[in-house]
């Protein structure tokens, strides 16, 4: 399938040293964006495409390049995806808690609400990028992940 992307990097110079939790977060996201994802970039002809995402004063950059080393760029606000990143930060401090005080119902009831947010977070992300790149569901909840880590101040 050509519409994918074949290699992701993140701008780790924007970021600051993250816990193990959102390192394997990243890293879990990043195998799974790998093993299947759906991305097409509306102005290009064509993949796979390398992926670089970046984020700088306030706006969330793709940095896309074709195998035939086409090179487009997507800027976008972060503003729309704020909110659900802050809710999504604050769940996940909760989850990870309740994970150290081994509260099996809690933590189940915690995770619910951490994937529901999740959801809302991806589709938030896929609708920002509607008219410019078209992501499948599970694309855009990989790609939420991985915007979440590079959000992490």
């Amino acid at each position: 399938m050509t519409n994918r992307i074949a290699k992701i990097t993140l701008d780790e110079g924007s970021i600051k040293k993250r816990s193990k939790e959102a390192e394997h977060e990243k890293s879990v996201a990043i195998a799974d964006l790998m093993g299947e994802n759906s991305f097409e970039p509306h102005c290009m002809q064509g993949g796979p495409y390398d992926l670089h995402l970046s984020i700088s004063e306030g706006r969330l950059i793709f940095d896309i390049t074709s195998e035939k080393s086409e090179k487009a760029k997507a800027v976008l606000s972060i503003a729309p995806l704020r909110g659900v990143i802050r809710d999504y930060f604050m769940i996940c401090e909760s989850y990870y808690e309740a994970l150290s005080a081994s509260n099996p119902s809690k933590l189940e009831a915690i995770d619910m609400g951490r994937r529901g947010v999740h959801n809302e977070g991806s589709e938030a992300l896929q609708e920002l990028l509607k008219g410019r790149i078209n992501v499948d569901f599970p694309t855009s909840r990989r790609l939420f992940t991985l915007i979440c880590v590079l959000h992490i101040k």
